[in-house]
């Protein structure tokens, strides 16, 4: 595997392989010292467009646990304000000497013509409302741990609920959990759903959330939102926020996720640290090992896993 762009790119054999490889990396991250050799001598260039904080911070701590050295481009301060393309930036940092870009961009299709420019390894960071690649990979390996599904999610009832028109993790999870095997159904006002989903739908959540097994709430986007998609946050939350009533109607195995940054009254009405079936955290503490998994499959190639991780 020379990138990681999508999860189309990289199938089922490619996101069962990365979930096996982040049993390993779980593994480094549990130890006293959560620090291997694996990646010593090749360098990663975070290049972010966008705001980040979770997973700037998550590939960052993946290179570095893996003994990478680490570049982060950040744009307020570059030479992007001067008027630089994004190809003179990338050839630029190329020059010094990258072996992987992450990219995040608010533009679709950034990582493919970044490809173009590099013979780098390109990590896809998301790129504006197509794709979030890795954030779906953490997912599935977070529902794998959690409901102990290592062999497939054949069967398994997902509910992606919220803002699925503007989620490039919306798009991503879908495309994964149904490879995967899983049974997904999108609950959202019709004015959030993309034009054409191959997957169910529905605008009643109460319909649906007593028979999930994972309840996946999306954010409410409304920085990438331009005209008035729903009446009112408060109504939207009553008619597809989790409040209280609804947590109490969730099966007792069911897993409640959110890729973050979550709008704690609107799309959450409850406290997720008071659930128990909250995985939350759980996804953000597995974002480094999968990240991890992605960067030693796309740099390590040739290396022995036993020996440097």
């Amino acid at each position: 595997m020379k990138h990681f762009r999508s999860i189309e790119e990289a199938g089922v054999d490619g996101i069962t392989k990365l979930l096996d490889l982040a049993d390993h990396m779980a593994e480094v991250n549990r130890r006293p010292n959560p620090k291997v050799p694996a990646l010593r001598g090749k360098t990663v260039c975070n290049v972010f467009f966008e705001d980040s904080t979770r997973t700037r911070l998550s590939f960052e701590t993946a290179a570095k646990r893996l003994s990478a050295d680490i570049m982060n481009f950040a744009v307020s301060s570059s030479s992007v304000n001067k008027g630089e393309s994004l190809r003179d930036t990338i050839e630029t940092i190329a020059a010094m000497g990258v072996d992987a870009f992450v990219i995040r961009h608010g533009s679709s299709g950034v990582p493919w013509q970044v490809e173009q420019w590099t013979n780098a390894s390109v990590v896809n960071a998301g790129d504006g409302w197509h794709a979030h690649p890795t954030q779906a990979l953490l997912d599935c390996y977070t529902i794998r741990t959690a409901l102990d599904r290592r062999e497939s999610f054949d069967g398994l009832k997902i509910a992606i609920v919220g803002d699925v028109k503007h989620s490039r993790v919306a798009r991503s999870d879908i495309r994964a959990f149904t490879l995967l095997g899983a049974d997904v159904t999108l609950v959202a006002p019709r004015t959030l759903l993309p034009p054409s989903v191959d997957v169910p739908t529905t605008t009643d959540l109460d319909d649906v959330i007593g028979d999930v097994d994972v309840l996946y709430l999306l954010r409410m986007q409304q920085e990438r939102m331009t005209e008035s998609l729903v009446p009112s946050l408060r109504e939207y939350t009553s008619r597809f926020g989790l409040t209280p009533a609804r947590a109490a109607r969730l099966a007792e195995h069911a897993l409640i996720m959110h890729p973050g940054p979550m709008n704690r009254g609107v799309e959450m009405a409850v406290d997720p640290s008071e659930l128990p079936g909250s995985v939350i955290t759980q996804q953000v503490t597995n974002g480094i090992a999968v990240r991890m998994a992605v960067l030693f499959e796309l740099l390590g190639s040739g290396s022995n896993l036993e020996e440097n991780v």
